[in-house]
């Protein structure tokens, strides 16, 4: 397995740990594991902004390009379409 792919599966466990994170948090009415799992889901996000920036770093990620004005103003005028 090469360098590449080991990073790319790595951001996808920790997106999938975020998401995770996520449900947890949202589900639970325990105010001390909510505290502990709001921690533990910051650390897993530190860990996910290093492994994206050694990633694009390393050219194994090329974000999308950079939506113009005129396609966010659609964006937003379907989205306030009421």
């Amino acid at each position: 397995m090469d360098e590449k792919t080991m990073v790319a599966d790595a951001l996808v466990g920790i997106n999938g740990e975020l998401k995770m994170f996520g449900d947890m948090i949202a589900q639970t009415e325990n105010k001390e594991l909510k505290q502990c799992l709001k921690q533990m889901r910051n650390q897993c996000e530190m860990s996910q902004e290093k492994m994206y920036e050694a990633a694009r770093e390393r050219s194994y990620y090329v974000p999308a390009e950079k939506a113009s004005q005129e396609e966010i103003d659609h964006v937003k005028s379907i989205l306030n379409y009421k």
